[in-house]
This record gives C-alpha cells, structure tokens and sequence, in this order.
C-alpha cells in the first residue's frame, strides 16, 4: 500500500551544468563547488539532506567533473558518493536518467538540483508522496519575485496541473527543483541517448501522460545560488540569518 513507502534514503543531485551565469563570481569551477562560507556550496546540501536521512548520493557530474569527484571521493560524512559522469552534455534529463539507471527503479529517491538550497523536510514531503500514491512530487516554495521561476499550477488534491518555466509573479507557487519519484516514473525515457530536459521535456510529458504529479508546499528557506545576487546572500539564507 502507498502509506507503507519508506523514506527515500538516496538522491540523486544533478551537478553537470555548466554555470556560466555564476562564472564572473566563482571562476573556475562547477557551480556547485561554489565556495560559500568558505566550503562548496554542495557541502551545505549535502549536510542539510544527510541530517534528515539521505545515505545515499548519486551525483550526476559532467563540466569539470574532477572538482566534485576529487574533492568528495566515495564518501562525505556517514554517506556514500556515486558518480554518473556526462562524457557530454546530456541536459537535466539526460543527467537524471543515466543516474536513476544505478538504482532499483522500484526504490523511491530524491532528485536534487545542485545549485540550489531548500531545507524540506524529508518526513513530511515522503508521507505526502506516499499518501496520494504519486508518480512523482515536487516541493513547492512562494516566488519573492516574478519572472524568475516557475509556476505551479494545482488541482484538487494538491495535484499538478501545469509547470510553466520563469511564468510566477510574486506570491505564486513556485517549483523548487526537490522531487521524490522512482526509476519507474522514468521508464518510457529509458532509451533515451541524447540530451533532453528533465523540466521542459520530461515533466510536461509526465503531466500530458495524465502521470499522478503532486505538488507539496513548504515554507523553508530556499536559494539559487545559479544567480550571482543570491549567491552573494547564500551563506545567510543557509544559516537562516
């Protein structure tokens, strides 16, 4: 039965990108090796997800790989570290499906965006995935702007009806890049070998599917250090300052 999931004890982090908005303020290396507070931003991800249960990472690598897989190894703090590496750019799609192949596709996992920084919990965010049975969650945060993210539309029973990219105005939920789902949601990309986008590809696909998308508000504190002037702030925001 649904209510019966575990917690998901793995996540996959997608860090291949190529950062070239942050690469003014962090020269040199893959964003999510941005120093903040004098460690990789990654580390505070890290950190926040393995206080709430994560044992397990798979870190999708591409664009200056090295950095990310000399510096963390095999493991970081009481979690393993594995490594699906991009030979070439695959998009975020792409990255996540050759990384989910490293799983049970029965096993529930988080999908993580390694730029950015949102402390939901993990209880509550498996309970809800687990009680409306969903294909895939996402946790949703209130946009402090407009312009800049993208919107979530909801139906009756908190159940997605739309993911529009950089459409939030101020106050609107907003998709926060933290998603729990399965291999098996993935299945009829499988085969996919080219880069694809997981939000702008895959997603829509999902929700054309009629797939049970699901979408959980939360109120924690959330930054995108992809943008130099939140990354000039990221420090603060993690330390809830």
């Amino acid at each position: 039965m649904a209510g019966a999931q575990p917690p998901a004890a793995s996540a996959v982090v997608l860090a291949g990108g190529l950062g070239v908005r942050l690469r003014e303020a962090a020269p040199g290396v893959p964003k999510p090796m941005a120093p903040v507070g004098g460690r990789p931003f990654l580390e505070h991800q890290l950190d926040f997800w393995i206080a709430g249960g994560i044992a397990r990472f798979i870190l999708s690598v591409g664009y200056r790989r090295e950095a990310i897989i000399d510096h963390f190894g095999a493991r970081y703090r009481d979690a393993s570290i594995e490594y699906a590496i991009e030979e070439s750019p695959l998009g975020t799609g792409g990255g996540l499906l050759k990384a989910a192949a490293l799983l049970d596709e029965r096993e529930p996992f988080l999908l993580l965006n390694g730029d950015t920084y949102f402390d939901v919990s993990l209880s509550d965010f498996s309970d809800f995935h687990a009680h409306r049975n969903a294909d895939l969650s996402v946790a949703l945060f209130r946009a402090p702007q407009g312009g800049r993210y993208g919107r979530a539309d909801l139906g009756p029973g908190q159940r997605l009806t739309g993911l529009a990219s950089e459409t939030a105005q101020a106050g609107d939920l907003a998709n926060g890049g933290v998603y729990r789902l399965t291999g098996r949601a993935l299945r009829p990309w499988a085969q996919e070998a080219g880069p694809i986008s997981f939000e702008t590809q895959i997603l829509p696909a999902m929700l054309a599917r009629g797939m049970g998308l699901y979408g959980m508000e939360s109120s924690g504190r959330f930054i995108d250090i992809g943008v130099p002037a939140d990354y000039g702030r990221a420090l603060a925001a993690i330390r809830g300052s």
